[in-house]
């Protein structure tokens, strides 16, 4: 059992715990908030420019100056954000004259983030407010386990994705209003056919019944001596023979597919596992570039690894289940249904357990939660609550920096480096001692998190 806090209050200077390295608050303010400039120009140019590119088209004057100002005004949300919330930390201690529990980070935070955001573009506030909450919900949860309130559960994390997607998939197919960006990527997984009111085109209806008997074609005299190339173009032949043959298998009058549900099924299926495959593959290689090129040798080490599948097997697998089910309810029933969705969704979950994240199981909970209140409002039963998202926000970026200042323990490992480094090591180097006084024990979980992250607390500034 941790701690439990001993003090409201302590007293201690701006210079004994915000900036030992200076004695000048407007100094430290100043610096943080240049660092921070140019770290957050960095990162955004990096971010908008791929997105950029990952269009697949040449960019018009247009796309660049969108582009251009895209960066500047994020760059300005996110400096400014540090910047404002080590003038807040300042300022707050002298306005009451001592810290207090709130006032060492959560509540300049809180003004700070609430300044920031609004700086940003209104379309990716939304995106932003469900990042943070994310983080800070396995925060919360982290501190609450940490303080004995209640203890990990094995496989939490499987039963939150499965209930969310379940329900998200549930709207998939029931709701008409699909902008949210989460509907998209669905239609990308599960496929278009299982979305709301999908209607075939009367040229894929017909497709679908064509009987594809074929029969592997032979032109010899079209053929290349060549023996490899004969014994491809044979292969070849064969492919279209057993796809011919799959398609033409039975399809209930109720699927929404072309083709046979057996195509269907392993069609998705097939796809998906390729597409995991390859995502996993490249994250690897990309990661793992600076070993490749002193140790060429391990190239084939890296791609042969097993946990390279786990990702395919994961979204190939979901696709798999949902489809069998979804048709198989389909032909017991003799009619489509969108609470089809609901089995369907929780059994295909099975598969997360191969690839289990808490990222992705928090992100699909806090869609789901998003869409289920969207939902209730149009239908008149809840209210709309107005700055909604700008609120969730700041509270869940006061959690975050709470926990990175008082108990970094228990803030995700990633999130710790990102605010060391947009700070240039400053969060590390804010004195931890007159902290203790709060009985958390701060100090030493600093020490820890430095250990296992690998940063460090002692940094030549340059501002």
């Amino acid at each position: 059992m941790p701690p439990r806090l001993s003090k409201f209050s302590i007293s201690a200077s701006c210079v004994d715990y915000v900036h030992p390295w200076t004695n000048s608050c407007v100094s430290a303010t100043a610096g943080l908030g240049l660092h921070a400039l140019q770290e957050s120009l960095r990162i955004y140019s990096t971010v908008y420019f791929v997105t950029l590119l990952m269009r697949g088209r040449i960019p018009t004057k247009d796309d660049i100056k969108r582009t251009i100002l895209g960066v500047l005004q994020s760059t300005a949300f996110l400096s400014w954000s540090a910047f404002a919330y080590s003038m807040f930390l300042c300022s707050l201690r002298r306005a009451s004259g001592s810290f207090n529990i709130l006032t060492v980070s959560f509540l300049p935070s809180f003004i700070s983030s609430l300044a920031a955001i609004i700086i940003e573009r209104p379309s990716r506030r939304t995106l932003l407010c469900l990042y943070v909450s994310n983080i800070a919900t396995e925060t919360l949860f982290k501190m609450g386990v940490w303080r004995g309130y209640f203890s990990i559960i094995p496989g939490g994390e499987l039963y939150i994705f499965a209930t969310s997607m379940a329900m998200l998939l549930y709207y998939f197919r029931s709701h008409k209003n699909q902008q949210d960006s989460i509907f998209r990527i669905m239609q990308f997984v599960v496929g278009p056919y299982e979305k709301f009111s999908y209607e075939n085109e009367k040229t894929s209806r017909s497709v679908s019944m064509v009987s594809y008997e074929y029969e592997p074609e032979y032109h010899e005299e079209s053929r290349s001596k060549n023996q490899l190339l004969r014994a491809f173009q044979q292969a070849f032949d064969v492919y279209k023979y057993m796809i011919g043959k799959l398609k033409a298998q039975n399809r209930h009058s109720s699927c929404q597919h072309p083709f046979s549900c057996s195509h269907y099924i392993l069609s998705g299926s097939s796809k998906l596992f390729g597409i995991g495959i390859s995502i996993q593959l490249v994250f690897k290689l990309i990661f793992q570039l600076k070993r490749m090129l002193s140790k060429p040798k391990i190239i084939k080490q890296i791609i042969f690894k097993r946990e390279n599948l786990y990702l395919g097997m994961f979204v190939g697998g979901f696709v798999a289940i949902y489809r069998i089910l979804s048709c198989s309810l389909r032909r017991v029933f003799g009619k489509d249904s969108k609470y089809f969705a609901i089995p369907a969704g929780l059994a295909a979950s099975i598969t997360f357990s191969m690839y289990p994240d808490n990222t992705i199981a928090l992100y699909v909970m806090w869609k789901a939660l998003q869409i289920l209140w969207n939902s209730g409002v149009d239908a008149g039963k809840v209210p709309e609550v107005k700055w909604f998202v700008i609120i969730l926000y700041c509270f869940s970026t006061a959690i975050l920096f709470h926990a990175a200042i008082i108990e970094p323990q228990n803030l995700r490992p990633s999130y710790w480096k990102f605010l060391h480094n947009l700070s240039g090591g400053r969060i590390a180097a804010m004195a931890r001692w007159p902290l203790d006084q709060f009985g958390l024990d701060t100090s030493a979980s600093l020490e820890e998190v430095l250990r296992k992250t690998n940063t460090i607390d002692r940094i030549s500034y340059s501002f």
